[in-house]
């Protein structure tokens, strides 16, 4: 139950800290402004981590890369320890495959959580005062499916198939993750 409660603890400390990195990375890309509680709140999880990152590795591009190298490195640390937590069995190589994962776990179940609180809060309170940030965050995802998918009855349903396409993406990661891990450890005994 303590191995448990330990992982549960580090998801949770992982999760924030390594979600907080991607909506950086994600926010800067989007060029969405930072003086707001959301980009406050990401700076003060991101911030000690990012900026001495962004020593070793400058962005010359649109993309924050010390941002994404961030999440990166929480996601290693966090699946190291949870490896040496259960033991260190297996081969050490499935730390560095689980960690890539995670992150696009990760990056897909932010998305689906920016397009949840967008679709519920644009019904309830679309003048909300971080209406505008997920409106931003979501009409990368949403704009492509605008164009195919018409009005039902003057109800935009982008976002909920939006939603079931990055579930369908989620649930194929799952299946390439467990048959490569199955390899690895096949190859491991």
């Amino acid at each position: 139950m303590m191995v448990q409660i330990l992982q549960f603890l580090l998801e949770v400390v992982c999760g924030l800290v390594a979600g907080a990195c991607l909506l950086r990375l994600y926010m800067q890309a989007q060029r969405i402004p930072f003086n707001n509680p959301v980009g406050k709140l990401v700076f003060a999880l991101s911030d000690w981590l990012v900026m001495p990152l962004r020593k070793l590795v400058p962005s010359r591009t649109q993309y924050d890369l010390s941002s994404l190298l961030a999440a990166m490195l929480v996601m290693l640390v966090q699946y190291l320890l949870l490896w040496l937590l259960l033991g260190a069995l297996g081969n050490p190589l499935m730390v560095l495959v689980l960690a890539i994962f995670g992150l696009v776990r990760m990056v897909l179940t932010g998305l689906i959580g920016i397009l949840i609180v967008y679709a519920i809060l644009s019904w309830v309170q679309p003048h909300s005062p971080i209406a505008g940030i997920l409106h931003r965050l979501s009409e990368p995802v949403l704009r492509p499916l605008r164009k195919l998918i018409p009005l039902v009855g003057g109800v935009d349903l982008s976002a909920l198939v939006a939603i079931i396409a990055l579930q369908v993406m989620q649930m194929m990661l799952s299946h390439i993750q467990f048959s490569l891990l199955s390899g690895m450890t096949a190859v491991a005994y």
